[in-house]
């Protein structure tokens, strides 16, 4: 059994957690160092002892929270920040005024910054930001007026929590990129070991039926004939693949997504047409008694120019099919000139006597007038019919690439 390929994402960002969660524990510590060495200076150390156990008990507990994006929730974040300001703010309760003034650190020291970093990690810069400003307010409050190491320390904090939110928005992006890319070359091996497959079997079997159909002769012939049809439509399909996409690639605040987007028909982003290759319209028609001859090059053509010229061929080939009758043979040349797309239809059918497109038109059938001629005209281009009875007939279809018709005059 032929194995799937599964794109397995990574996350770029998980070590950033585990990084938090090592820093929210040595912070603690530092922070619980700095009370222990100044001891002396404080004049509630009641309100010390009961605040650093409270971050103690709330670090370790709650290290689970900061193992992944998930796991942090807004709830947390919320919390985990209201224990810090709270700190800050209780500093001039428990420490000397002298201290303070000194430019002595606040209770929870830089504990702080690694719940300002939570915020940056889970939602990015804009996070990160309102975080620093709640820190920033709490450490002028509990100060009581602006200093050169208060400004000094809160910029610092903010400019390191949006730059960190910042890179995690871009790793996102990244990571969201790549795996994309991954799914989409998984998706096209994928596909080509599909053609193999069909290549290697159920184009052979058609190939084989439509040979001994048409050996076989009677009904196994017209078996035969389908099979060869199905064959050729088939192998056009494989050989073209699938629709041409265009891959755009979106940054957001969360992160990049690449879309697979169908190439639009009629304007581009800037208003132009997107050209359309007219090969990829016309190889639908090809089968076992329609012969299919085109340029090896693409043969580009305005949408609406090329669609109506589809159609044209489409109906030329049905009017051969209900005239030249079920054994007629029919040719279709594509031939991409300098200034305008020449496309041959020729059958080996009886021909059309003179005047019977005159008496059809006359009896209101419209099938050449307005199918065929109606639609080049509208586009700028011309249908020249000719016949000779016996001899068949030719179609010859001409598309300036400039369209000069209804179909450029959006333009």
């Amino acid at each position: 059994m032929a194995g799937r390929e599964r794109v397995m994402r990574m996350s770029v960002e998980q070590p950033l957690w585990r990084a938090l969660t090592a820093y929210r524990i040595l912070t603690m510590l530092y922070a619980i160092g700095l009370y222990v060495f100044a001891y002396d200076q404080f004049v509630r150390p009641w309100v010390a002892n009961v605040y650093f156990a409270v971050i103690a008990v709330w670090t370790l507990a709650t290290l689970p929270r900061v193992a992944n994006a998930a796991s942090c929730t807004k709830r947390f974040l919320a919390a985990d920040l209201t224990i810090a300001l709270a700190g800050i703010l209780l500093t001039p309760v428990a420490v000397a005024h002298s201290r303070i003034l000194a430019g002595g650190p606040t209770l929870p020291s830089i504990w702080t910054a690694g719940a300002v970093l939570a915020y940056a990690i889970k939602g990015g810069w804009r996070w990160a930001a309102f975080a620093s400003l709640l820190v920033g307010v709490a450490n002028v409050v509990q100060r009581g007026a602006f200093s050169r190491d208060t400004v000094h320390n809160v910029l610092l904090v903010c400019i390191a929590s949006v730059a960190i939110g910042y890179v995690v928005e871009v790793a996102r992006a990244s990571e969201r990129t790549l795996a994309r890319a991954l799914e989409i070359e998984a998706a096209t091996r994928e596909r080509e070991r599909l053609a193999r497959d069909i290549h290697d079997g159920v184009l052979q079997v058609l190939a084989m039926v439509q040979r001994r159909g048409t050996a076989l002769g009677g009904e196994a012939a017209e078996l035969g004939r389908m099979a060869g049809e199905q064959e050729v439509a088939l192998r056009t399909l494989v050989a073209g693949g699938l629709v041409p996409t265009s891959h755009v690639s979106e940054d957001a605040s969360q992160g990049a997504l690449v879309r697979t987007v169908d190439v639009p028909d009629e304007d581009g982003p800037e208003g132009a047409a997107v050209p359309c290759d007219l090969r990829s319209l016309l190889a639908a028609h090809a089968g076992s008694r329609v012969s299919f001859a085109e340029p090896g090059a693409p043969v580009l053509l305005a949408p609406a120019a090329a669609k109506e010229l589809a159609a044209a061929v489409s109906a030329a080939l049905d009017n051969v099919r209900r005239h030249a009758g079920a054994d007629a043979r029919a040719w279709i040349l594509v031939e991409d000139e300098p200034d305008a797309v020449i496309v041959t239809v020729r059958d080996d059918g009886p021909g059309i006597p003179d005047g019977r497109l005159a008496q059809a038109e006359g009896e209101g059938r419209l099938g050449v007038a307005q199918s065929i001629r109606g639609r080049l005209r509208d586009i700028g281009g011309t249908a020249e019919l000719i016949s000779v009875p016996g001899q068949g007939t030719e179609v010859e279809l001409t598309v300036p690439k400039v369209s000069r018709g209804k179909a450029g005059s959006a333009r």
